[in-house]
C-alpha cells in the first residue's frame, strides 16, 4: 500500500511541475538543485548507516546466487537494450533508448526487493545481501555502461567529473554512515521508516526538478500517446524476458525455491531512489531527463503490480 501511494505521489508531483514548472526552472530563486544535492548525500549517509557488514560478510557463502543476481541486474539488462541500438535512427528514438539502457544500467531496489521476498518466502538474508551490495556495484557500473553510448552525444558528459560527483555526494556520505554506525546505527535502523520517507521527499524533489525542466523547454511535444503505450509495452516486455530468464538460469544452477525466488526478485528490480540520483548527475544540463526518467517510472509502477502479486502467491505455497 505504501509503495502504491508512492506511485500516487509520482504522479502528483509530474502534474504539480506541467502545471507550474517556473519553480523548478534555473531562474527560480528556490534552490532545488542543492536542497537535493544536499539530500542525496543525506540518502547515502542514512544508507551506509543502515548498512550491517556483518550481513554482508555472511551473505558471501551463497556465491552463485549473487553472481545470478548482479549479471542479471547489470549485464543481462543492458545487453537486452544493447541489441536494438543498430535500428534506432532518428534522435528522438535515440533519447527514448538512451532512457531503457539507462534503465537497465541500474542497480536493484533495495526495501521493495527484501518485501517482496519475505513476503513470497524467500532466502531474506540473501536478498538483503544482494539489495545492498547492488546499490554500491551501481555507482561504478551504471555511469561506465552509460559512458559508452553518451560520450558522443552529450557533449557535457565527462565521466572523470561524474566520478567525482559520485564520490562526494554518495559514496563519501555512505563511508561516513559505516564509520558512525556503531554511534547510529541502531538508531537509524529503528527510525527507518521515517528515513525512507526523507528518501521518498527527495526523490518526488528531483523528479519535480526534472520534469519542471522538460516541460519548460517542451521537451514532451515529440512523445505522442502512441510513443507512451510504446514504451509501456516494451518495459512490461523486457521485466518479463529478463524475469523468466533469470529464473531459467536458477533451475539449471540447480537453485532451492528460496533461492530461485531470490534470484528473480532481486535480478528483475529496478532502484528509482539510484535512478534518479544518477540522473541529476548523468544528465544535469540536458532537458530531456523527464524522458529519461519516463520508462523507469513506469517500470517502478509496474515491477511492484507484478512483483506483489507473484509474491502473495508464493506465500501461499505449501
Amino acid at each position: 500500500m505504501k509503495s502504491d501511494k508512492f506511485v500516487l505521489a509520482i504522479i502528483a508531483v509530474i502534474l504539480l511541475a506541467y502545471f507550474f514548472p517556473q519553480w523548478g526552472s534555473d531562474s527560480s530563486s528556490i534552490p532545488i538543485d542543492q536542497i537535493a544535492s544536499v539530500g542525496i548525500s543525506l540518502i547515502f549517509f542514512f544508507y551506509g548507516l543502515k548498512l550491517s557488514p556483518e550481513q554482508i560478510k555472511t551473505g558471501l557463502k551463497n556465491w552463485k546466487l549473487h553472481l545470478l543476481v548482479q549479471l542479471s541486474t547489470f549485464l543481462l539488462f543492458p545487453l537486452i537494450v544493447i541489441v536494438f541500438y543498430p535500428f534506432i535512427k532518428s534522435e528522438n528514438n535515440h533519447t527514448i533508448w538512451l532512457a531503457f539502457l539507462f534503465l537497465a544500467a541500474l542497480p536493484s531496489t533495495v526495501s521493495s526487493s527484501v518485501v517482496m521476498v519475505s513476503i513470497a518466502r524467500g532466502n531474506i538474508p540473501a536478498a538483503i545481501f544482494n539489495a545492498s551490495i547492488s546499490g554500491l556495484i551501481g555507482i561504478v557500473i551504471t555511469p561506465l555502461w552509460m559512458g559508452l553510448f553518451l560520450i558522443n552525444t552529450t557533449t557535457d558528459f565527462n565521466l572523470g567529473t561524474v566520478y567525482i560527483k559520485l564520490i562526494t555526494e554518495i559514496l563519501l556520505p555512505i563511508a561516513a554512515g559505516i564509520l558512525l554506525q556503531r554511534f547510529w546505527g541502531k538508531y537509524a535502523r529503528r527510525n527507518s521508516r521515517y528515513l525512507t520517507l526523507f528518501d521518498k521527499s527527495v526523490i518526488l524533489l528531483i523528479i519535480y526538478k526534472s520534469f519542471s525542466e522538460s516541460f519548460e523547454s517542451n521537451v514532451f511535444s515529440t512523445v505522442s500517446a502512441a510513443d507512451l503505450l510504446l514504451i509501456s509495452i516494451v518495459v512490461f516486455g523486457l521485466f518479463w524476458v529478463v524475469y523468466l530468464l533469470t529464473g531459467k538460469m536458477a533451475r539449471v544452477l540447480k537453485f532451492n525455491t528460496e533461492d530461485a525466488i531470490t534470484a528473480k526478485f532481486c535480478g528483475t528490480k529496478k532502484s528509482l531512489v539510484h535512478g534518479t540520483v544518477f540522473s541529476k548527475i548523468l544528465f544535469q544540463n540536458s532537458a530531456t531527463t523527464g524522458i529519461i526518467l519516463l520508462p523507469l517510472m513506469i517500470f517502478h509502477a509496474m515491477q511492484i503490480f507484478i512483483i506483489g502479486i507473484i509474491a502473495t502467491r508464493l506465500g501461499k505455497r505449501g
